[in-house]
C-alpha cells in the first residue's frame, strides 16, 4: 500500500494518442484569450485564491466567561469564546500542514473585525486528492456542440434558428478519464501546471479537503467546514466568482471577457430570453448538478410548445362551438320552459335560460377536444420523461459523469454532533458516530404523523367549503340585482383566491415541520437526508396544493341528494357544481392558484433577493477604521473576498424544482379542465429561467461544483406525477365532463343532441310538488320518486369502461414509446465506448496486456481497429502465438506516420 501523498513510479510506456499536448486543459477555451488582471490572487499576485475562511469577531473589551459555563452566551452569539478559538486555530494548523497556503486578510469596522483567510493548494495537494476523489482529467479534444432537437428539425428544414446564438469561448470536449498521478504526462495539457485542473476542479479539491480535516475528537464528530460553520466558528466558506459580471463599457473583443461575464451577458439578461442557453459554460463555472437543473428546465420549457399550441388551439376550438353547440342554443332559447329548483334553503326559483352566458363559457373548457388534449397530454408526459432520460444521457456522459459514483459520504454535521454512539466505519476503517437503525426505523415510522396532519388540510378545505356555501347565501340576501344574481360565482371565486393564500401559508408551515421530522429521524449522510426531506416535502405539497381541485373535480355535486331530501354538512346544505358545471368551477380553481402562485413567487424571487442583498451589504460596508489593505490600491477597488462576502449564501436547488414539479402536476394532472395551463406554464418557465439565472450569477455566492448524473429523486416524483395524471384525465372525462353523457345520448336518442338539456335534467318528486305546490327541475338522472333511472346506471356502466379503457390504451402507447425510445443514443454509445477504449490504453499497468484485450474487443469502433492495426507490422505468414514477450516488439517499432 502507497502511504498518503505518496506518487508512485510507473515506468510503462503508454500508447501515443493523436492530439497536440500543447492544448491547456482548463481555460475556457483552447485559443482563449486570457484576461489581463486576474484579482483572485495573494497579495504576491501570482499565487490564486482558491477558497475564503472568513469570521467575524467583536471590537472592544472580551469578558471572560464565567466559571459555571465556559461556553458563555458569548460564544454562542458572536463565535469568538476560547472553545471556538481553539476549534479555529487547530483547524487552520491542520490546514498548513496538510499542505494549504494560507493569507490572512482583516478589515475593521465601527464595532467588529471581519477576518478573511485566503487559502491555496499546491500542485502536489491537487494531484493527490484529485485522485481521492476520482476527478477525471482529458485525453483527447472532441468537436461536438450540444445540438438541441429543435436546432435538429431546423437544420433538416434549412430553415434560419432564431433562438440559436454564438456564445464565446465555448468550453471545449473531452474524451476523459480518472486522474492518476503517475500518468500524468499522458493527460492533455499537463505541462502546464497553472491551468490543467480547472477553476471548479480545485473548489472541489479545496472543499473535499476542507471537509475531512479534524479540529477535536473525531468520535465527537469534531470534523470538517460544515460542522464549524453550523457551529459559528466560521461564519462562511466560500469559492470566489471569477471577477465582475457587469460587461465593460469600452467596447472589447469577445474572447477577453470573463466567464461570469459571458454567462450574464449571454445567459442571464431578459434579452436572452428567446437563445438557447449556454449549458457547456454553465456547467465549466458552477458544476453538472447546476447545470442540469438548467439543462432540465430549458428542455421542460421547449417541451412545453407544443402542448402549449395544442392547449391553446383547443380552447380557440372552444370559442367556435359555443355559436354551434346544440344543447347551448336550446337551453338559451327555452325561455320559461325550464323552471329551476332552488340551490339554496333560502333562494327562489329561476330560468335554466338565465345562465345561459355561463354555460356557453363551460363551453370552452367542457368539449370533445378535451378529450384529445388528456390523452395527448398523457402521452406527452411519457414522452417527455424517456426523452429527458436520453438527454440526461447525454448531458452526464459530455459532462464526465456517465459513470459517477459518489465517494463514500461523510456524516452530516448534525448527524455527527447528536449521534448518542460510535462506530467503526467498515469502508474507511475510522470510528465514526452511529445511529441504531432500529431507532431510526421507529422514529421514521412514528414520522408517519403527518397522515394526521395532512387532516388540517381537509378541515381547512371543508372550512372554505363552508365559506362559499354561506357566502353565496349572504349575498343573494343581499337584494342587490347583479351580486344577487352572480352570488354563487364571487363566492366561489373569492373562496379560490383565499384557498390560495391559505396554500401558500400550509406550505411555509409544512416545510419547517418536513425539516423537524426529517432531523429526528437523524439520517447519517447528506443525500438520506436531502432525499426524505424532499419525499416529505413534496407529499405535504401534493396534498396540499392538490385537495381543493381534486375535491371539485370528482366530489363537488356528487352527495347534494334532491328536492325535499338535500344532504348537509354541518346544518349547511352540501355544495353542488356552478351554473355552467363543475369543470368551469375547476377551470376557475387551477387558473386562480397555478398562476396566482407563479406571479407571487416570480415576484418574491425578483424582489427578496434584491433587499437581502442590500441589507447584507448594508451591514458591510460601514467604513472601516483602518485595514491591513493598505496598498497601493484605489478606495473603489474592493478585495474580491470582501465583494463576495457580502453576497447571499446560495440557497440550493430544491425550492426550484419543487415549484417546477408542482407545475408539471398542474399541468397534466387537471389539463382536462384547463387547455391554457400549458401556456401559463411556458410564460412562467421563460421568467423563471431568467431569474434563476440572475440570482445565481449576480446574487449569490459562487457554490461549490457538485457532480451528479441526473435529477436525484425528482425524476422518480415526476414519473408518478404522470401516472396520476392518466388515471385523474381519465376520471375527469369520464365523471365530470359532459362527453360521456352527450357520446351516450348521440348513439342512443338523437344524434344531432336535439333535446340533450331536458334528457340531463330531474323532475322533482311528487312529494316535493305537493308541499310547494310548485314544480321544477334539477340536473340529475331521477324518477319521480327520487330513484336512480336505468339511464343512471348505463352511463356509469360506459364510464367506468371509459376509465379502463383509456387508461389501458394511454398506458400501452407509452410503454412502446418506452421500449422504442432507448435511454442512450447509439451515438453517445459509441462515444462511451471510445472513451473506455482510449482509458484502458492510457492507464493500463501493463499496456501489451491491455492491448491484446482490446484488439478482442467486439465492441471497438471500426477506426479504432484501423489505427491500431497501423501501427502493427505486416502479419507474418506464420501467425505469432500470443506470447506477451513478442508484442511490445510490434508495438515499439517505429511509427509511419
Amino acid at each position: 500500500m502507497r502511504k498518503r501523498g505518496e506518487l508512485r513510479e510507473d515506468c510503462s510506456t503508454l500508447i501515443s494518442l493523436d492530439f497536440a499536448l500543447g492544448n491547456k486543459y482548463g481555460s475556457i477555451t483552447t485559443n482563449a484569450h486570457v484576461q489581463t488582471h486576474n484579482r483572485n490572487v495573494f497579495s504576491d499576485g501570482s499565487t490564486r485564491i482558491d477558497f475564503v475562511l472568513v469570521w467575524e469577531e467583536p471590537l472592544g473589551k472580551e469578558e471572560p466567561p464565567s466559571s459555571e459555563n465556559p461556553q458563555s452566551t458569548e460564544e454562542t452569539n458572536t463565535g469568538v469564546g476560547p472553545t471556538h478559538k481553539k476549534w479555529r486555530a487547530e483547524f487552520l494548523q491542520k490546514l498548513r500542514r496538510s499542505g494549504l497556503v494560507q493569507e490572512q486578510k482583516e478589515v475593521l469596522q465601527a464595532k467588529k473585525k471581519i477576518c478573511f483567510v485566503l487559502l491555496n493548494a499546491p500542485w502536489s495537494v491537487l494531484c493527490y486528492y484529485a485522485e481521492e476523489i476520482s476527478l477525471r482529467a482529458p485525453l483527447q479534444v472532441v468537436t461536438a456542440p450540444i445540438t438541441n432537437w429543435s436546432e435538429q428539425i431546423m437544420s433538416r428544414m434549412s430553415l434560419p434558428n432564431p433562438l440559436a446564438q454564438e456564445v464565446p469561448n465555448p468550453p471545449p470536449d473531452y474524451y476523459t478519464c480518472q486522474f492518476r498521478a503517475n500518468k500524468l504526462e499522458r493527460f492533455l495539457g499537463s505541462d502546464n501546471q497553472d491551468t490543467f485542473f480547472k477553476t471548479t476542479q480545485r473548489h472541489q479539491v479545496l472543499y473535499e479537503l476542507l471537509a475531512r480535516t479534524q479540529y477535536g475528537s473525531v468520535k465527537k464528530g469534531e470534523v470538517g467546514i460544515d460542522r464549524l460553520v453550523s457551529e459559528g466558528v466560521f461564519t462562511a466558506a466560500y469559492p470566489l466568482h471569477e471577477g465582475d459580471y457587469q460587461l465593460p463599457k469600452l467596447p472589447v473583443a469577445l474572447q477577453s471577457l470573463g466567464l461570469r461575464q459571458i454567462l450574464y451577458g449571454y445567459w442571464a439578461r431578459w434579452s436572452c430570453w428567446r437563445r438557447y442557453q449556454p449549458l457547456d459554460h454553465i456547467r465549466e463555472y458552477f458544476g453538472e448538478k447546476i447545470a442540469l437543473y438548467f439543462a432540465w428546465l430549458g428542455f421542460y420549457t421547449g417541451w412545453l410548445l407544443p402542448a402549449s399550441l395544442v392547449g391553446t388551439v383547443i380552447f380557440l376550438i372552444g370559442f367556435g362551438l359555443m355559436a354551434t353547440d346544440v344543447p347551448a342554443k336550446e337551453m338559451c332559447d327555452s325561455a320559461d320552459a325550464f323552471i329551476m329548483c332552488p340551490i339554496c334553503n333560502i333562494c327562489s326559483y329561476w330560468n335554466y335560460s338565465s345562465i345561459c352566458v355561463t354555460y356557453r363559457a363551460g363551453i370552452l373548457f367542457d368539449n370533445g377536444g378535451t378529450v384529445f388534449l388528456s390523452v395527448f397530454m398523457s402521452l406527452w408526459a411519457v414522452t417527455f420523461l424517456e426523452y429527458w432520460k436520453r438527454t440526461c444521457s447525454s448531458l452526464s456522459h459530455r459532462w464526465d459523469c456517465s459513470e459517477f459514483q459518489d465517494i463514500e459520504e461523510r456524516p452530516r454535521p448534525e448527524f455527527t454532533a447528536m449521534a448518542p454512539m460510535t462506530m467503526r466505519n467498515p469502508v474507511t476503517g475510522s470510528e465514526e458516530p452511529y445511529f441504531p437503525e432500529k431507532k431510526r426505523l421507529n422514529r421514521t415510522l412514528t414520522g408517519c404523523i403527518i397522515i394526521i396532519i395532512m387532516a388540517m388540510v381537509l378541515m381547512i378545505l371543508t372550512a372554505i367549503i363552508l365559506y362559499r356555501t354561506m357566502l353565496s347565501i349572504i349575498i343573494y340576501k343581499s337584494g342587490y340585482g347583479f351580486f344577487s344574481f352572480s352570488a354563487g360565482r364571487i363566492a366561489s371565486l373569492s373562496g379560490s383566491v383565499l384557498n390560495l393564500i391559505v396554500i401558500l401559508l400550509l406550505s411555509r408551515l409544512y416545510i419547517l415541520l418536513a425539516h423537524v421530522l426529517t432531523r429526528w429521524e437523524m439520517h447519517r449522510t447528506q443525500t438520506k437526508y436531502e432525499d426524505m426531506f424532499t419525499l416529505k416535502v413534496f407529499i405535504f405539497q401534493f396534498v396540499n396544493f392538490y385537495s381543493s381541485p381534486v375535491y371539485i373535480a370528482f366530489f363537488k355535486g356528487r352527495f347534494v341528494g334532491y328536492p325535499g331530501n338535500h344532504n348537509t354538512l354541518f346544518g349547511v346544505r352540501n355544495e353542488d357544481c356552478g351554473a355552467g358545471g363543475c369543470l368551469i368551477d375547476l377551470a376557475q380553481e387551477l387558473l386562480v392558484i397555478m398562476v396566482g402562485k407563479q406571479l407571487i413567487n416570480n415576484i418574491q424571487e425578483f424582489i427578496t433577493p434584491k433587499l437581502k442583498s442590500w441589507w447584507q451589504k448594508r451591514k458591510l460596508s460601514a467604513t472601516p477604521k483602518k485595514t491591513e489593505e493598505k496598498e497601493a490600491q484605489s478606495q473603489e477597488d474592493v478585495s474580491p473576498w470582501k465583494v463576495d462576502y457580502q453576497l447571499l449564501v446560495c440557497e440550493g436547488l430544491f425550492n426550484e424544482y419543487l415549484e417546477m414539479v408542482l407545475q408539471f402536476g398542474f399541468i397534466t394532472i387537471f389539463v382536462a379542465a384547463c387547455p391554457l395551463a400549458p401556456f401559463f406554464a411556458l410564460v412562467n418557465n421563460w421568467v423563471e429561467i431568467r431569474l434563476d439565472a440572475q440570482k445565481f450569477v449576480t446574487e449569490y455566492r459562487r457554490p461549490v461544483a457538485e457532480r451528479a448524473q441526473d435529477i436525484g429523486i425528482w425524476f422518480p416524483i415526476l414519473q408518478f406525477i404522470t401516472h396520476a395524471a392518466v388515471l385523474s384525465n381519465a376520471f375527469l372525462i369520464a365523471f365530470t365532463s359532459s362527453f360521456v353523457p352527450r357520446l351516450y345520448y348521440r348513439y342512443t336518442r338523437n344524434d344531432t343532441l336535439s333535446g340533450f338539456i331536458n334528457f340531463t335534467l330531474a323532475t322533482a318528486p311528487l312529494s316535493y310538488q305537493q308541499k310547494h305546490n310548485t314544480t321544477c327541475r334539477y340536473r340529475g338522472f331521477r324518477d319521480e320518486n327520487g330513484m336512480y333511472l336505468p339511464e343512471y346506471f348505463q352511463l356509469l356502466a360506459i364510464r367506468l369502461g371509459f376509465v379502463i379503457v383509456f387508461e389501458h390504451v394511454v398506458f400501452f402507447i407509452g410503454r412502446l414509446i418506452d421500449f422504442m425510445v432507448p435511454d442512450v443514443s447509439e451515438e453517445v454509445e459509441m462515444k462511451i465506448k471510445r472513451e473506455h477504449y482510449m482509458a484502458k490504453e492510457a492507464l493500463a499497468e501493463n499496456q501489451s496486456l491491455g492491448k491484446i484485450i482490446i484488439i478482442g474487443d467486439e465492441d471497438a469502433t471500426p477506426s479504432s481497429l484501423r489505427h491500431r492495426t497501423s501501427k502493427i507490422s505486416p502479419q507474418p505468414t506464420e501467425p505469432p502465438s500470443p506470447n506477451l514477450s513478442q508484442i511490445p516488439e510490434e508495438i515499439d517499432a517505429p511509427n509511419t506516420h
